[in-house]
């Protein structure tokens, strides 16, 4: 099955490359190979917004597509950034911009917690959907370490953990974020609408 993925942010685009590498039957395309228009992300939810991405992308290029949303939602700002975490600080996106008004929102706040959460869909041609949420909790740290990851990664601190996201090599990364765990939700469908049959004996896609 040919699967286009369903960003044009090269980050999140290199990380689900990584998560999907091993998933049975599964040929990955990017906008790089196949190019689609942006979709505006009107939606007030992380679920909306990759649900609109999804549908609008295999509408527009007729193929399977997988897209997500995710956000930092953070506890003592009553869950902002949120849906508009990439547009926190305005437009155009600033992910420095972002994190330096985080850290001033948060100047003196004792309540760090705060959580990664995605939303990943699965739309198929024939009109089918599938969807899967992940979340990791952490807090946020006093400053920016680290150079790995994008985003908020270098102040989300993960539960359990000293380091920051962005601190984390890669593999580590991957292994507990809360993309890959939306990911994950979504692996057996993959896995089964990759090995469908046509009643020719083709694939599907």
């Amino acid at each position: 099955m040919i699967l286009l993925l369903g960003t044009q942010n090269e980050g999140k685009l290199a990380e689900l490359r990584e998560l999907l590498a091993r998933v049975r039957g599964v040929e990955l395309l990017s906008f790089h190979e196949r190019p689609f228009s942006l979709v505006e992300e009107s939606g007030t939810t992380f679920f909306e917004n990759a649900l609109l991405k999804a549908r609008a992308i295999s509408r527009e290029t007729s193929l399977p597509v997988l897209a997500e949303d995710a956000g930092l939602e953070v506890v003592s700002l009553g869950g902002a950034p949120g849906v508009l975490s990439a547009r926190f600080s305005g437009l155009p996106v600033d992910t420095t911009r972002n994190n330096a008004l985080l850290l001033a929102r948060l100047a003196g706040v004792n309540d760090r917690r705060a959580r990664f959460v995605a939303y990943a869909v699965l739309r198929l041609p024939d009109g089918r959907e599938f969807s899967s949420k992940g979340v990791l909790s952490g807090r946020i740290g006093e400053s920016p370490r680290g150079e790995g990851g994008f985003g908020y990664d270098p102040l989300f601190v993960p539960e359990g953990q000293a380091l920051t996201l962005a601190e984390l090599p890669r593999p580590e990364k991957n292994r507990i974020s809360h993309r890959r765990r939306a990911i994950d939700g979504l692996r057996d469908a993959l896995e089964r609408v990759a090995h469908e049959e046509s009643p020719a004996g083709g694939r599907v896609f």
